[in-house]
């Protein structure tokens, strides 16, 4: 299985190194990306070869992986098209780019997966929606799979709209729970413990609240009511909670989080 990544960022080399400890060869692997400094890390971290533009190379590729910012995907598209071949997949996990105006770029290429991952692939814990139009049939879906599935779990939708919802809750998700950090925190240092006490209690605490919950077969709602005696500490937290309007405030946040997800597909189609 050979894999080409277009752009070398910390989405791409997180992909690359999670394959390689998978077993992925080095000479399997190649990246394409003009900022010089970018190709010289990747190259002496994971040993593979790389280049400065699209090139024969990418012929002899099973698939090719768009890992570059949603601004330059047409540009890049472009430049890639002369050198693609129909049995070949293209991954794409460019942020709102919809699967019908990569394909008008990549001059009506359709076997296309558009791929929504999220930060913590960095660590390979990463949860990535995938979404493929029937132009790629299960041997491309298992390879889409395999490439993501290295850094994190998978979770196929099977409408493209549904990708906006996957930003929304995962692909943003990161960014919400380091808020509620962030607020927890600022808590514990208010009531009087220092910055080392209150990050040491409030990861701790979020990664066994996690752990529990991926290991119960309980509802979240179930384990919380476990937690929380009547007229206790923890009620008293959460009807503070309820009376902020802090649950529907993070539904809410979601939801324009997908609305803007939308609006980004609409504006990039309109290149």
């Amino acid at each position: 299985m050979k894999i080409a990544f277009i752009g070398s960022g910390n989405m791409a080399s997180a992909l690359i190194g999670g394959l390689v400890r998978r077993g992925a060869s080095a000479a399997d692997l190649c990246a394409i990306d003009p900022d010089e400094a970018a190709r010289a890390r990747v190259a002496q971290q994971f040993g593979i070869r790389t280049g400065a533009t699209a090139d024969a190379v990418l012929a002899t590729c099973d698939a090719i992986v768009l890992a570059v910012k949603p601004q330059i995907v047409k540009g890049v598209a472009e430049a890639l098209a002369p050198w693609l071949s129909s049995s070949q997949l293209v991954i794409s996990i460019a942020a709102g780019i919809r699967s019908a105006d990569l394909s008008r770029w990549l001059n009506g290429h359709a076997r296309i997966v558009r791929v929504m991952p999220n930060t913590p692939a960095l660590i390979g814990m990463g949860a990535a929606g995938l979404f493929a139009g029937s132009s790629v049939d299960d041997a491309g879906r298992a390879l889409a799979t395999n490439v993501l599935g290295a850094v994190g779990q998978t979770v196929w939708v099977e409408d493209e709209a549904k990708i906006d919802a996957v930003t929304a809750i995962s692909g943003s998700g990161p960014a919400y729970v380091f808020y509620v950090i962030e607020a927890l925190e600022e808590a514990a240092r208010r009531l009087g413990l220092d910055a080392q006490q209150s990050r040491a209690l409030v990861l701790a605490t979020f990664a066994g609240a996690t752990q529990l919950a991926q290991q119960s077969d309980d509802a979240p709602s179930v384990l919380r009511e476990r937690v929380t005696s009547k007229g206790g500490t923890t009620a008293a937290a959460l009807a503070a909670f309820d009376a902020a309007g802090i649950k529907e405030a993070l539904i809410r946040g979601a939801l324009a989080a997908d609305a803007r997800a939308r609006e980004m597909g609409d504006e990039s189609g309109a290149q």
